[in-house]
């Protein structure tokens, strides 16, 4: 009885040190950015900023173009997610129901599409997208995006979908039910949680994605919260404390995402592991 209780405080106290090495970041950065200027200088910074000062929040709103920036990544990861699970909600389906020949293999190569180097497509991209006048523009940033998700978001609705039974389909059509409808009006709402799973995982990336964004995108209006972070220099020196804060503000929406929809999260991430 000892030993199980000795194990169990020993699993909390991991589970403790790995929340506060997760937090610290966090915490640090908030730190920095309702720190003064001059108090970064100080060695070693203090613990809490005293006094809190809110002019680098100020800076970023007002002086730069971060705020279209928000905007930009928030249109670009919204409608990547929609049309992602658009494509690959009714692709999973098909994968999961019907008796498709060599049904491994199309998952083989869904996987090697989400594995292949991004940089090895850029170059051929941006010469298409420059084509198609579509640089500086949303569908510049959306289209690669969808393509690299999609595979991930197959992967994750097949299994939803593959642990659904057919008898529901069954005693839809009994009822009258088309395919179409029984597959949006029953099945859908039943994989809920790898849904809002793979919503939340393509929000994710496609908010935070860089490489893309960095070169099919030129102007300040056009960027992309990543990309204006890593371009957000001052001309003499680096203003710390304000990148600090555009970190914070852009960090936000994600945090409040994830927040919103932890529970089906944690439902999707854990579904058929057993207890």
């Amino acid at each position: 009885m000892r030993r199980f209780r000795g194990k169990k405080l020993w699993l909390w106290v991991a589970r403790g040190l790995l929340v506060v090495a997760c937090l610290f970041p966090l915490y640090w950065i908030l730190n920095v950015a309702l720190s003064s200027p001059n108090a970064l200088y100080k060695k070693p910074l203090d613990y809490f900023p005293n006094p809190a000062v809110s002019e680098n929040f100020r800076a970023v709103f007002e002086v730069n173009q971060f705020p279209r920036n928000i905007a930009n990544s928030f249109v670009v990861a919204s409608l990547t997610t929609l049309l992602t699970l658009a494509l690959g909600a009714p692709a999973a389906y098909a994968l999961a129901r019907l008796k498709v020949r060599r049904k491994n293999l199309i998952l083989a190569l869904f996987l090697g599409i989400a594995i292949f180097p991004a940089i090895g497509m850029i170059g051929p991209l941006y010469l298409g997208m420059a084509r198609l006048g579509l640089i500086n523009r949303y569908p510049a940033l959306i289209l690669p995006y969808t393509l690299l998700s999609l595979p991930l978001a197959v992967w994750i609705l097949t299994h939803f979908f593959s642990t659904l039974p057919t008898s529901l389909e069954d005693a839809a059509m009994v009822d009258g039910c088309t395919p179409a409808r029984a597959f949006f009006q029953i099945i859908l709402p039943l994989a809920a949680p790898g849904v809002f799973t793979a919503a939340v995982l393509i929000f994710i990336f496609a908010w935070n994605e860089f490489l893309f964004a960095l070169i099919l995108t030129s102007t300040p209006e056009s960027r992309t919260v990543p990309v204006a972070l890593a371009l957000f220099a001052g001309l003499h020196e680096l203003p710390w404390a304000t990148i600090a804060a555009a970190t914070v503000v852009s960090v936000l929406p994600v945090l409040a995402l994830v927040a919103l929809f932890q529970k089906r999260i944690v439902e999707g991430l854990t579904s058929g592991v057993e207890r």
